[in-house]
């Protein structure tokens, strides 16, 4: 059974008692330079920390990545590599990322242009939760690390990419924590 990204937000009602606040599936942000992926952008905190209470703040779920102190909570689906078509022409490629940059600001900033391989590198501390398929971590040393449902992942910044080696979409949950990197 594939899973609906459902969010379910608490609050506070006019007496002051905790109410539900919010309860809605959540649509996935698609773009042609993701590859077939779904992104869901759940919830974010402001950059500096979060507050709770009654006049705590909405969610935040841009720019892409967190600045320092803020938080995001994503489900990324990740397409089966098999389903993939090659990259794009070099003509489309200025639209391409000008619709990234647009649905999903910050986000292409973490690659560098013209790599295709999808390593990346964010000033976050990401926490990761596979909760379907299975997903290949790699590194850029090398190192791969195969997650399947119940994997959890702690991204400390380093240089990394996805693969979806199998035959089904795999979906991970993440939260990102925007976080300084020293000097």
């Amino acid at each position: 059974m594939t899973i609906d990204p459902r969010l379910v937000v608490t609050g506070y009602g006019p007496d002051g008692k905790a109410v539900i606040a919010g309860d809605t599936l959540v649509p996935p942000i698609t773009a042609r330079a993701l590859l077939g992926q779904e992104m869901y952008l759940m919830w974010g905190s402001p950059d500096g920390g979060a507050t709770v209470g009654p006049k705590a703040p909405g969610p935040i779920t841009l720019p892409f990545f967190a600045g320092v102190g803020g938080t995001r909570l994503l489900l990324v689906r990740f397409p089966p590599a098999s389903a993939l078509t090659g990259p794009p022409s070099p003509d489309d490629q200025a639209e391409i990322d000008a619709e990234v940059r647009e649905r999903l600001p910050g986000l292409i900033d973490a690659f560098d242009p013209g790599d295709t391989s999808g390593m990346h590198a964010t000033d976050t501390l990401d926490y990761g939760i596979c909760l379907e398929g299975e997903l290949w971590l790699e590194l850029d040393s090398g190192d791969e690390v195969r997650l399947t449902p119940g994997s959890c992942v702690v991204q400390q910044g380093t240089p990394h990419a996805w693969h979806n080696r199998c035959e089904t979409p795999a979906l991970m949950a993440f939260v990102g924590i925007g976080a300084k990197r020293p000097a």
